[in-house]
């Protein structure tokens, strides 16, 4: 009997770490505590709030250069419409935390599973508190919901990932990266149909369904980027240029910008070749796989974007969280490096993301620290991904001393 309470209990402290944490989260976007640095709800109740009121007249919000996602979106913008007894932000927050325990049930359901583990679940319940209360402030919580059922649904039932992945991808585009370890066709024909028939659908149903794409070709470097360290360093060299609300985030403008986002794109472009060529080398596929190449895929794409926005951690702690599901998988040290990250990324922004924007000591080391981490995670596990899947070539035999008598070569003394 005690063996049976020793095991419950550690199982028990799931949804009670889960429950303190979350309930801290609420109490900040509720504002009965005020977290350190900006109002980081103001997305939800201005931005989230105005978009709300355009789409629901049948629209995209086509003069809002700030609305840069693919149509699905407006789904998550409108779905405090569920709860209309709330206000809207209120039912934004209510949400994004049901988005977030629904995470967790799947995660725990799929630890309980032969071969499977209870470490997922803990690196959720650990890793989202990590970012402070803008995991409830913005809708990149939804998605990863969406992302982290179709990664767990990839093994038993794929058409029914391919389909969550390509509705993922209609509400924030990397969700598509989780196709990239599924091997099979019909994962990939459900996401096929799935994503043109949604696609179809909003296109025929609302106007400037697809005018996100023109809003994010014109965005610039932004202030937390890999690149941007360059002109955060150059400002202190007298570098000219600027830093100004743009877009919708708060990015570099000026002499040799678009040099550091031409970077940042060639390095990008380099990341789909190594994963195109991990995809045409690898052959070892365990169960384990779809996760690990998804979160390598969404790694490299994020380290190389242009933007690294605080929610983009979101991503990266639900894709961790699966990893660690499969007991016999050895991404562990590229996730704890991701949750260290995390840390980071909520000192950085909010709590002092005006040292972030004024280039001083303290704003560019936290974003040395924090992308430093992101790249060290990045390489190892790309690192884990190829030596667990690609096999290694063996080395050409060596003609024996008989062998090499019998065709007349020397031998050597």
């Amino acid at each position: 009997m005690e063996t049976t309470d020793a095991k419950r209990s550690p199982a028990a402290l799931v949804p009670a770490a889960w429950g303190a944490t979350r309930l801290m989260l609420l109490l900040f976007v509720f504002k009965v505590y005020v977290f350190p640095g900006p109002d980081v709800t103001s997305d939800v109740s201005v931005i989230y709030r105005d978009w709300y009121e355009v789409l629901r007249t049948g629209t995209f919000p086509l003069n809002d250069v700030t609305w840069q996602y693919p149509p699905g979106a407006a789904l998550a913008v409108l779905s405090p419409a569920l709860l209309p007894f709330l206000g809207y932000a209120t039912a934004f927050f209510v949400l994004a935390c049901a988005a977030d325990l629904t995470v967790l049930l799947l995660l725990r359901y799929a630890g309980r599973r032969p071969g499977r583990s209870e470490r997922g679940a803990w690196v959720w319940v650990a890793g989202v508190p990590l970012l402070g209360p803008t995991v409830y402030a913005r809708y990149d919580v939804m998605v990863t919901a969406v992302a982290v059922a179709a990664l767990l649904a990839a093994a038993r039932h794929p058409r029914a990932a391919g389909a969550l992945a390509a509705f993922g991808a209609l509400l924030k585009v990397w969700p598509a990266l989780v196709l990239l370890g599924v091997r099979g066709r019909s994962a990939w024909a459900a996401a096929a149909v799935t994503g043109a028939v949604v696609a179809g659908l909003f296109a025929l149903a609302m106007p400037g369904a697809f005018a996100f794409l023109t809003f994010q070709r014109d965005r610039g470097t932004e202030v937390e980027s890999l690149g941007a360290l360059v002109l955060h360093v150059a400002r202190h060299h007298g570098w000219d240029g600027q830093v100004l609300l743009n877009y919708g985030s708060v990015e570099f403008l000026g002499p040799y910008v678009g040099a550091v986002s031409t970077a940042a794109l060639a390095l990008t472009v380099t990341a789909f070749g190594w994963l195109l060529l991990w995809r045409l080398r690898g052959s070892r596929f365990e169960a384990h796989t779809a996760a690990d190449a998804a979160f390598v895929a969404v790694l490299m794409f994020t380290v190389t974007s242009r933007v690294i926005s605080p929610q983009y951690m979101v991503w990266l702690v639900g894709l961790a969280a699966v990893c660690l599901c499969f007991r016999a998988d050895r991404m562990g040290v590229p996730v704890a490096l991701v949750l260290a990250a995390s840390l980071v990324t909520v000192l950085e922004f909010p709590v002092w993301f005006g040292h972030v924007v004024a280039s001083d000591a303290l704003g560019v080391t936290l974003l040395f620290v924090r992308n430093g981490l992101l790249v060290a995670a990045a390489l190892l596990a790309a690192r884990v991904l190829w030596r667990q899947t690609v096999p290694r070539r063996a080395p050409a035999p060596r003609p024996s001393a008989q062998a090499a008598r019998a065709d007349g070569a020397p031998l050597s003394s």
